[in-house]
C-alpha cells in the first residue's frame, strides 16, 4: 500500500479551486460544491472513527486542524 493518496483534496482538485486548470466555472463550483460536502458529511465521522478505533491517527488529525487555525488567528 502506498503512503500517496489525499487528505482532503486530490492534486486535481487544488489545481481547479486554486484557479491553476482551465476550466470552466461551473465545474469549478461544482468541485468546490464536491469538497465542501466531503467535509460536511464525511471529515466529522471520519474522526469520531478515529477516536474510537486508531487513537494515535485522531491525536494526529486534530494537533494538524488546531495547528492551522492557531497560525490563522
Amino acid at each position: 500500500m502506498s503512503e500517496e493518496g489525499r487528505a482532503l483534496l486530490t492534486d486535481r482538485e487544488k489545481e481547479i479551486i486554486s484557479g491553476e486548470a482551465d476550466v470552466s466555472d461551473n465545474y469549478r463550483y461544482k468541485v468546490e460544491s464536491i469538497v465542501r460536502n466531503r467535509i460536511r458529511k464525511h471529515l466529522g465521522e471520519d474522526i469520531e472513527f478515529l477516536e474510537e478505533h486508531f487513537e494515535e491517527a485522531h491525536k494526529l488529525a486534530i494537533e494538524a486542524v488546531c495547528e492551522e487555525a492557531d497560525r490563522n488567528e
